[in-house]
């Protein structure tokens, strides 16, 4: 059964050229790695709601942009073994030391599928 991973995560509007190449690189890593599926996806219809939104889950500022992105997997297994390969490749460590965006504040799960049309 297939397996996704999810993020949220607020960008700077000021660094989305370097958010662009950063997210290019790792879905070419995880691609690589067995990964099915990559992608980032920027908001563009995403209001703040009253009790809970986008915008507030990741206390957006008034100059960043809400990303919502995901991975997909062919299994939990697959997954786990893939994330595995990626977080041991030394391209990523090169990535991890200057992240354009505050990964305090991003939001992330592993999620087993439940309607699929």
């Amino acid at each position: 059964m297939p397996y996704v991973d999810g993020f949220i995560v607020p960008v700077p509007k000021a660094q989305l050229e370097a958010y662009r190449a950063l997210a290019q690189k790792a879905g070419t890593i995880w691609r690589e790695h067995g990964a099915l599926e990559f992608r980032e996806c920027m908001g563009d219809d995403v209001p703040p709601g009253q009790l809970t939104s986008f915008p507030q889950a990741v206390q957006l500022k008034d100059d960043e942009v809400v990303f919502f992105s995901w991975i997909v997997y062919d299994s939990r297994e697959a997954r786990d073994r893939i994330n595995k390969m990626v977080m041991e490749d030394p391209r990523m460590a090169d990535m991890m030391s200057s992240m354009p965006f505050d990964g305090k504040r991003m939001i992330m799960g592993g999620f087993t599928p439940f309607v699929s049309l």
